[in-house]
């Protein structure tokens, strides 16, 4: 059995919207697209590099398959990690609107048991099952205990608006720690592994 893997991008203020360039995703009126580019240090490519290494398939949400078919197509590299598996490897995309995508090999997953088959998924596969950006397909995993690994990338910049991964409404949940490093330009990044439900008390 595989297991289900979340890699998200992060602002000091927990914002995870178009990291990647100005016209990414400007959806809610973002004008601060492009955030990471001026972090982007060698450490991190190296840690994106590895952890695109360890998929066997990929878990998409709708928006960010559009973005990821718009852009790796045309920068492909089958030597390269992260353009090679995207551009060849098997991607699921949860979506009820999505109707012909055309970038593959893709399954859309647009049912009402959408958790199950998710689950699925994973049962088949040895390796991991990723999930990159994502982010209400990421708040919905996580809302359900789907998350079997969470790398959070958290880069050292405010923006004050934008589209968060951690919402309200979500289950309270402990983690541990497995990994954990800061790269040249200040980039913190850690691996964490869900361990149950948060707990509670009272300093005395």
């Amino acid at each position: 059995m595989g297991k289900l893997t979340l890699t998200t991008f992060v602002t000091l203020d927990g914002v995870m919207q178009a990291p990647g360039g100005t016209e990414e995703d400007r959806s809610g009126g973002f004008e601060y697209g492009g955030w990471l580019v001026p972090f982007a240090d060698e450490g991190m490519l190296e840690f994106v590099k590895d952890v695109y290494g360890r998929t066997e398939a990929f878990l998409l949400g709708r928006r960010t398959y559009e973005i990821f078919a718009g852009y790796w197509p045309h920068h492909d590299d089958p030597a390269d990690p992260i353009a090679g598996n995207l551009n060849r490897l098997p991607k699921y995309v949860a979506s009820t609107t999505l109707r012909e995508p055309a970038w593959g090999p893709v399954t859309v997953l647009d049912g009402e048991h959408l958790q199950s088959e998710i689950v699925r998924v994973k049962d088949t596969l040895e390796g991991e099952l990723q999930v990159h950006g994502s982010g209400q397909l990421a708040q919905w995993l996580l809302a359900r205990d789907l998350v079997d690994e969470l790398n959070l990338l958290v880069f050292p910049v405010f923006l004050g608006a934008g589209r968060k991964l951690f919402s309200t409404g979500g289950l309270p949940t402990a983690f541990e720690v497995t990994d954990s490093r800061t790269t040249s330009v200040g980039t913190s990044i850690h691996t964490y592994r869900p361990k149950g439900r948060a707990a509670f008390g009272t300093f005395t």
